[in-house]
Order: C-alpha cells, then structure tokens, then sequence
C-alpha cells in the first residue's frame, strides 16, 4: 500500500556542456544555473516528476535507453562515489546490473531509504516490460501512475506510441486529480490557489466558469532560458487579470515569481510536457493558451498540444467557443523554426540571409563548405542558446565537429552558413497584433561583432554606428516577415549588416526573446504586457502604442558570466551562449551608459595602469587604433613579440613580455606581481593558444584582471574610460529619463487600455 501525503523534489539543473574544459564534479561550490521543483503524494512521484521536469531529455527515472547502461563497472562506480548531475542515472544503471543498495550506498553515502524507494521504481519498470499495453488494466494504471512514471515511459516500457497510451489511459478513466497545497497545516481550510497532480479520486482544484487563460512558464533556469521568461509570464498574468480574464499559470520552476501563489488566479506546479499540459486543460479548459512567453520550452509543446486540440474540440469553460492557443500559430512558430520552410519565405519576401545550408550527411556538409567558403557557422537544426553552435574553419575542423558535436542524420540535419567576418550584429524586438498592425519595440546594436552569441553580446539601444539606409532596410524586413508569419504578440530578428553595408537576417523567432525585459526598460513601455493584451483582441491602437520610440537616452545591456565557477574553462567569446544573467547602463551618453553597464558586471575596468595587448591575425589590424587609444588615455602597453612587432612598425612604445612557454618573468608573473591592470586578447585558435592562451586568460580570472576578448569591446571600453576619467559617474533614477515625455507612461498607457477591455 502507498503511503499518501505531500512529498516535494526539488533537483538542480546545470551546465557543464558550455564549459569545455570543466570537470563535472559537485563540490561546495554552487554550479547549478537553476532547478525544478515536483510536487507529488509520495517521494517516487514527485522525484519522477522533477526528474522530468529538468528538460534534460529524461520522462522520469529509468524506462529510458540511457548511455549509463554500457559503461563498465569501474566507470559505473566511480562515478558512483563521484557527485556528479548524472549520479542519478549511473545509480539506475547500477541497480538494473543487479547492484544492491547496500553496495549502491557504501559507494555513494546516499541514505538506504531513498535507494530503496528507487529500486523499487526499478520493480515496477521490470513488471511494465513484461506486459502489453493491452494487458494494463486499470488499477495498474492507477498503481504505475501513483508512483510518478509518465505516459512516455510506460510507451517505452510497453512498446507503444506516448498517444496509445494516453487514450488507453483515458479509456479506463485514470485521469490524475488536483491537490490544493495546505498552507495552513491542516488547522483551517486553506483556500491558496496552489495545486499539484496526484492520482487518487478527490480533485480539489476549484475550477470556475469564467474566462480564462493558461500561460505555460519556462521550466527551469538554464543558460539561453532564465528570469527574462519569467518576467514576460508575470507580466501577462498581471495585464490579463487587470482586463477581466482568470489567468493561469503552469510552471516548474521554484525560483520564480511566476511561481508565487498569489501572481496568478491558479497556479498549477507541473512538468512542462505535453502530457501534464494536456491534462491541466482538459481539466480547466482555458479560453486561451499563451505558449510566447516560455522561451523554447512551451514552443516546443505548441505544435502537439494544436494537433490535440483540433482532433478533440474542446470547448471552454467559460462556453465561448473552443480551447485555442492565442497569439501566433504554432504552425507559423515551426515554419521560423523550420529551416527549409524559413527559407522560401525569405525568397519570396525578398529577404536576403547568408548563404548557406542543411546538412543530412557528413558529404553533405563539406560540400555545402566548399559551396560558401570558410569560415562557416555550424549548428543543430533547433539549438537553445547556441548549444552545440561552432565556427569552423577548415574541413579537418568540419568533420571533428560532426564526430563529436552532434549526429548528423535525416532527423537531425546540420546548418551551415556564411561566417560574416568583421558585421555588426543587430537585434530587433517588434510587436504585431491580429489587425496587421506592426510595432518595431527596440533596434539594439551588439558592442561585439557577429559571431559572439546575442545573449553573450553587450548591446545599445539606440544603435551607435548603424547607418540609417540599414536600419530603414531592418525596419521594412521585420515588418514585411512578421505580416507574413501571420505575428500576433512578440517576435525577435536578429541581423548582421557588413562593413559594405549589405543586411543580411540571421533568424526570427515569434515569441518574446531574452531582451524583452532590458528593450521594455529603455523605452518606458511594457511590452510583454502589450503583447499579452494584442492576443486577447486588442489592437495596438487601442493600447496607443503605433509608433516605434527612439529614446533620449542611451541603454547598454552586458552579460553576467560563470567563468570563475567553472575551473579549467576558457574565457572567450563565441557562438554558443554561456553568460548566466545580465546588467543595464543607462545615461544619456553612450561612453558612460557602457561605464556603468561594465560596472554593474563586475567588470572593473581601471583608468590607469598597464595594458596587455595581444591581437591574432585577423584583428591585427584594429591593432594600432587600439593601442593609440590607450596612450592617449596614459597606460602603457606590454606585449608578445608578435603584437609588440607590429607594434613597432607603427612607431608605438611598447615593452615586450616574454610568452608563458619562452622563460621566466613572463606575462602571467606581470598578472601575479600586479603590473597588468587590463588585458585585451583575442585568440588565435591554434594548439599554441589552447595551452598559453588559456592559461593566460584563467591567470586574469583568477586575480581578477579585467580581461576583454573582442575589438569591439576594446574600443567600447577606451570610451568608458575616458568617460570615467572626464567626470564622475552619476545615479540617476530611472523614472526620470522618461519625465517630459510627450506620451503618457507606460503603466498609464495599460491602465488605461485595460480599463476599456
């Protein structure tokens, strides 16, 4: 018999894949970048539901074909005795070996009961593969479902579709109940709208009849997916309750607001997958569905969650129709995402995009590199963050990043591009209602050229250098591809314009993107708020809100990076996203906007000193502007022997510095002794670089050397100093960059349009 009460799981997420070099291991040391939380009426349920919620690929603990299983025994143990993230499933790998607890826990100190709750999880998989799907009946259902294992991993274990099972499931009546979180120990009732699932027979959810609508949060905190999705949930819940709808939120993260009981009408603490969601709105049936505001998480629930909708019909609630996902359709969500689909809509538009290709084989791939010319960007078709995203440079490179990055088959095909050398990159938010009204909210000009991840990238709002030609083609190229799409809510472009002036668009993607907070902040207008109003039937008429705002002020955004935490690691910059929050600057000049931006980082940057220069070929170039730049500002500049060379031809002082491989005192003694007080490296790449670069760089981190990797933040941080060195940096509130404003606030703007509704 189950033991039936609350039981919590709480399980870090982390990020050791970003950080190549880093040694998976826990310590004291925090180095998770988030977590999920499960709730459930025993530990197996709730820990089987975390496990899933982590959005790590796992539906749950076992029924999985997982690469645990083909280690040997010595790799098994060790990292038994090692904390890892993966501890957990070597203990399932373990246990299906026929490993016993008490061996399990000699090796791992983990405490016997929880070992033996999951072994017995291990029993009830081994009993699930013995049966047909057929064979379940429904106090099986109810048995397997009470101890937490998914629809996905009952497919596995009967070998079934995930679909076959929910109907079986369905058929026999097992439909999971809600639980309401007792905030009072059982003393008073407790009405906190604070639900779990469990499945047993009394459902205390205390469902109503109004309109409604579900907005799906982002899962855990992870690198490309955080607080900023949060912030666009919040908002949403706030703006639709102000105009009349009861929202309800759905989310598995325990670090969030959105998860607070009182942000929402309801909240409903669940995995984010296609089965808990399906079964939260067959048993609410929401007017709407908001899937925007998650990041990728709720995207990728879109399209199956719309298929079940238009087989099933199910009506709302509140009788006004049929459940629907509001805003931009999930098929026109997967045609952006969709690289073959995007590209005939680019051709058709008139959108130029950099050349380039899909992948579905290893021949495929070098002769599409062939086609373009190297450098080439490559990636998997559908990455979050940049994960597994490359610029490769030569065959040789090609074919290693095939062998060890991804697999390349028909389902999972590679894209390659056109490495644009030397482009500024631009980001664009905009904001489109049903009446084919488009809003460009913000044009922000990353500091650091293209090819650096945008969530990595410092950026301005205003641009700085953009010329107006570009940005009038932008403009037009974000309306044109959002009409298109058929855009209702939010949708971010990225660009690259080259040093010609030519505009090419990167991507687009029809949800609210990681700038919406920072682009809401620096115009004065929230628009994750517009955009939740617009996919209720709002016009952006009605909001008065139809015009782009050029602000009086400067914004700089800069990225927030874990490098410290993660020893062995590299510090440079790339296309694959590693920086786990981000600042704001804001002034009404650029030099000290990006001042205080640096600042807030934690990057201090010195007005004084000693400057380290060293410069790889293909940034040599900007050499000597760099170094001028410095004199005037009166540091002295120390270098290799090749930077200080090229130096020397220009006519400008520089002391030489021995490499760390060429003797004694070299330029890592310069960091330990304190006469380097900034350093601005950009790598070469070469076997040299990857053992005296990345040392170099770890030395800097380690004795908190400002160390700058890109020319575009070099140049960006000479203004920042001589800012700082002109005047004294001044806090200014940020209400007051916005007093005198011809319109009316933005709060006041949303009352008032909610207030009409």
């Amino acid at each position: 018999m189950i033991k039936k009460h609350r039981e919590l799981a709480e399980i870090p997420r982390f990020a050791f894949e970003k950080f190549p070099g880093s040694q998976p291991i826990l310590t004291t040391q925090m180095k998770s970048v988030g977590e999920s939380m499960a709730l459930g009426r025993t530990f197996q349920e709730s820990f089987q539901k975390a496990v899933r919620s982590l959005e790590c690929g796992y539906s749950g603990f076992g029924c999985a074909q997982i690469k645990e299983l083909d280690w040997d025994w010595d790799q098994l143990k060790y990292n038994l005795r090692v904390p890892s993230p993966d501890r957990i499933h070597a203990i399932y790998a373990a246990m299906k070996k026929g490993m016993k607890v008490d061996e399990i826990h000699e090796l791992s100190y983990i405490d016997k009961w929880f070992l033996t709750q999951l072994k017995e999880l291990i029993d009830v998989e081994q009993f699930l593969l013995a049966q047909n799907l057929s064979q379940l009946t429904k106090d099986d259902f109810y048995e397997v479902k009470q101890r937490g294992f998914s629809d996905k991993q009952i497919a596995f274990a009967t070998k079934s579709t995930e679909t076959e099972v929910r109907m079986k499931r369905l058929l026999l009546g097992v439909t999971p109940a809600y639980k309401r979180v007792d905030t009072c120990a059982a003393e008073f009732e407790a009405n906190t709208p604070y639900m779990y699932s469990s499945y047993d027979n009394e459902c205390e959810s205390g469902l109503t009849k109004r309109k409604k609508v579900l907005i799906l949060g982002g899962g855990p905190n992870r690198i490309g997916q955080g607080i900023e999705f949060d912030y666009c949930c919040c908002h949403a819940s706030f703006a639709l309750q102000e105009a009349g709808y009861e929202t309800i939120m759905m989310n598995s993260n325990p670090e969030t607001v959105s998860t607070d009981y009182d942000t929402s009408d309801r909240l409903y603490f669940e995995p984010l997958t296609v089965e808990d969601v399906l079964n939260t709105v067959e048993v609410e049936r929401p007017d709407g569905i908001i899937v925007q505001f998650g990041g990728q998480t709720p995207l990728k629930l879109a399209l199956p969650i719309q298929h079940y909708l238009d087989e099933h019909k199910l009506k709302c609630a509140s009788g006004a129709g049929h459940v629907c996902i509001w805003g931009t359709s999930p098929d026109s969500i997967d045609a952006a995402e969709d690289r073959e689909r995007f590209n005939a809509i680019l051709k058709e538009l008139g959108i130029k995009q950099p050349k380039g290709g899909i992948a579905k084989s290893e021949s495929d791939a070098l002769a599409i590199a062939m086609d373009i010319g190297y450098p080439v960007v490559v990636r998997p078709s559908y990455v979050l963050g940049g994960r597994a995203m490359e610029i490769v440079y030569s065959d040789d490179k090609l074919v290693t990043y095939l062998e060890n990055a991804v697999e390349v088959d028909p389902e999972r095909p590679v894209l390659i591009d056109k490495y644009l050398s030397d482009a500024i990159e631009i980001d664009v938010d905009s904001i489109a209602d049903s009446h084919g009204n488009v809003v460009i909210g913000g044009i922000m000009e990353h500091i650091e050229q293209a090819g650096v991840h945008s969530g990595d990238s410092a950026c301005s709002l205003p641009t700085k250098t953009v010329r107006s030609s570009c940005l009038d083609t932008i403009r037009s190229w974000t309306k044109k591809l959002a009409k298109r799409l058929n855009v209702c809510g939010l949708m971010n472009c990225q660009y690259a314009i080259t040093a010609s002036g030519e505009v090419f668009l990167l991507e687009a993607n029809p949800r609210a993107s990681r700038t919406i907070p920072f682009v809401s902040k620096a115009i004065g207008h929230p628009l994750a708020k517009y955009a939740s109003l617009v996919m209720s039937g709002r016009s952006l008429h009605d909001l008065r809100f139809t015009k782009e705002v050029i602000p009086g002020h400067v914004s700089v955004k800069e990225a927030v990076l874990p490098f410290e935490k993660f020893q062995g690691c590299d510090v440079l910059l790339g296309p694959e996203m590693r920086s786990t929050g981000e600042v704001m600057g804001i002034d009404f000049e650029f030099p000290v906007a990006f001042a205080k931006a640096q600042i807030a980082a934690g990057q201090r940057l010195p007005v004084s000193g000693t400057v380290f220069l060293s410069l790889n070929d293909l940034t040599k170039p900007h050499l000597a502007t760099i170094a001028r730049a410095f004199l005037g500002l009166g540091f002295r500049i120390i270098s290799t022997s090749g930077t200080a060379y090229v130096l020397e031809l220009e006519g400008i002082p520089v002391e030489r510095v021995l490499k760390l491989h060429e003797g004694r005192p070299h330029a890592g003694d310069r960091i330990a002794n304190g006469q380097i007080q900034l350093m601005v490296i950009t790598s070469s790449g070469d076997a040299l670089d990857q053992i005296d670069g990345r040392r170099l760089r770890r030395m800097a981190l380690s004795y908190k050397v400002p160390i700058i990797t890109t020319v575009a933040g070099a140049l960006a941080s000479v203004e920042a100093i001589r800012s700082m060195k002109c005047s004294t940096v001044k806090m200014i509130a940020l209400q007051d960059f916005f007093d005198g404003q011809t319109e009316p606030k933005s709060h006041q703007n949303l009352q008032s349009a909610s207030s009409s509704l």
